[in-house]
């Protein structure tokens, strides 16, 4: 009873609060981001000074449309950038180079804490190309794009009513080839209601 009691009050503030996010409905807004991912080659027996997996940086444009003050579609692109490995094995030079990117639309949640923190959650899918180019004894299957599911849950903290910052974990979906970047992703990002 109290968790049921809990749960009523916490709702009742939720969607009583006035916030900078109340003002959303019916805006368009873009975005841009930095997103960090992870890379990861794997090319059995080679010896190299370069490391088999780490992190880069990348770029994000989107946009959306606030449907209300919770709900909104929102769609983007994002530029994972070229990561390269090269390699020694039995004496012979090698490499992998990989060139990823993604587009994704997806229907997005948002829920205020308080007058400028809100939490967020986006479910989508997203079309994913991974690009990957071997020389030397390492070699990849697969194909280069695919679609899959998309996710993400984040924060924004609205400046004010028109800017907001944002940082999130987005799950773009697995690709055929799993040599490169993985899966997942963290972006911080930037939006302007119009």
């Amino acid at each position: 009873m109290k968790k049921i009691l809990f749960a009523l009050v916490a709702s009742a503030a939720a969607l009583s609060a006035t916030s900078a996010f109340a003002d959303d409905a019916g805006t368009g807004y873009i975005g841009a981001g930095v997103v960090g991912s992870r890379y990861e080659f794997n090319a059995p027996g080679a010896v190299s000074g370069d490391n088999h997996s780490g992190y880069k940086a990348g770029g994000k444009v989107y946009g959306g449309y606030n449907i209300d003050q919770t709900w909104a579609v929102e769609a983007g692109y994002t530029d994972f950038g070229k990561k390269s490995y090269n390699y020694t094995a039995n004496g012979l030079p090698g490499g992998i180079h990989t060139d990823a990117h993604s587009y994704y639309l997806a229907g997005k949640g948002t829920w205020p804490v308080n007058q400028q923190i809100a939490l967020f959650g986006k479910l989508g899918v997203a079309r994913n190309t991974n690009k990957v180019t071997t020389s030397g004894i390492s070699s990849v299957g697969g194909d280069n794009d695919k679609t899959a599911l998309y996710a993400s849950v984040g924060a924004e903290y609205a400046i004010n009513k028109n800017v907001k910052v944002s940082l999130e974990y987005e799950n773009y979906g697995k690709n055929d080839i799993d040599t490169g970047r993985k899966a997942g992703a963290v972006t911080a990002g930037l939006r302007y209601a119009f």
